[in-house]
């Protein structure tokens, strides 16, 4: 997924470095907002590639002493990093701009750049849009697009995927933005536009934020997963109960499993430990994304009552 991800982002980075500056142009030789806001975007959504690349690379650092689980969750910080950058630079400098032409209407001149230049955008956009929807098409499955979202454990694709698709929707705007105020020939209307393109912009580092957090402060597997590896586990006649299963996604393809199991009656240490490494080794070869396992023996009463204990601290706290 990591080959995956990286061909989205490069090719998403390769076209809006090229776009920002045919927006920038187009905005100095006609005066608009709405093409100004535009190239903002670009220049936004360019350094937001850049930093998705940095965190692929900063989250392939091997662990350390200060960092025994490693660095994959640098990954979905930075992700949050993009979506407030989204939502501080991109959004709130096209609402700026917005209101101050709103305010102060510049006639626009010559505005035939503009069209040129989001038309050819627009190619470039498409291009990077249909790349990254293939590479989410491939992790959604049969599921829905919003529940394929909350499910992913890789927000690079999906980060860029909605980028371009704001981008899309950003040159649309534009385009009717400055249509309009030539056409009405009220120049105020291309501030609007560029209002609007700062709403898009604001909607959708909201949810990139909404779905970055959760990943930050960590997400289980999917249930499918989890309730294979409780079948798993139980499929061991040598195991009596399951206690407990957690599990925490410190990167894409990177899952922490704990395990709480109680063993039957009888059984020696060397054949605990036998069936501890056989149930180690079964996970790990059905589900490769595990990479750490600790399991933990523990009598299934033992189990329930530290709960209930746990549960009446947590409640004398509140």
């Amino acid at each position: 997924m990591a080959h995956g991800s990286k061909t989205v982002i490069y090719a998403a980075l390769a076209g809006n470095a090229a776009i920002a500056v045919m927006k920038f142009a187009a905005a100095a030789f006609t005066g608009s907002a709405a093409m100004l806001s535009e190239g903002i975007h670009s220049v936004v959504d360019t350094g937001n590639q850049g930093l998705m690349l940095y965190g692929l690379r900063q989250a392939r650092r091997k662990p350390d002493v200060r960092h025994p689980f490693g660095y994959g969750m640098e990954l979905y910080f930075w992700t949050f990093v993009v979506a407030i950058l989204i939502f501080a630079v991109g959004a709130g400098l096209s609402i700026y701009e917005g209101i101050q032409h709103i305010r102060h209407p510049v006639p626009m001149t010559d505005p035939m750049w503009s069209y040129v230049v989001l038309s050819l955008s627009l190619v470039f956009e498409a291009g990077a849009w249909f790349i990254a929807f293939k590479a989410f098409e491939k992790q959604r499955g049969a599921h829905g697009w919003l529940a394929a979202v909350q499910r992913s454990k890789d927000p690079t694709v999906f980060t860029v995927l909605f980028e371009d698709t704001a981008a899309i929707l950003g040159l649309l705007i534009a385009f009717v933005g400055i249509a309009a105020a030539q056409y009405f020939d009220e120049p105020k209307l291309d501030g609007v536009a560029s209002l609007a393109i700062g709403g898009v912009l604001a909607a959708v580092a909201i949810l990139l934020a909404r779905e970055s957090k959760g990943l930050l402060i960590g997400e289980s597997v999917d249930p499918e997963v989890l309730d294979g590896i409780r079948r798993l586990i139980g499929s061991d006649p040598r195991i009596i109960a399951v206690n407990e299963v957690l599990t925490m996604h410190l990167g894409p393809q990177d899952v922490l499993l704990a395990i709480s199991i109680d063993f039957a009656d009888g059984l020696v240490s060397e054949k605990v430990e036998e069936a501890i490494s056989g149930l180690e080794r079964r996970i790990v070869a059905k589900y490769p994304q595990v990479r750490r396992v600790f399991i933990e023996v523990q009598n299934r009463y033992a189990h329930k009552k530290a709960e209930r204990a746990a549960a009446r601290a947590s409640n004398a706290q509140t």
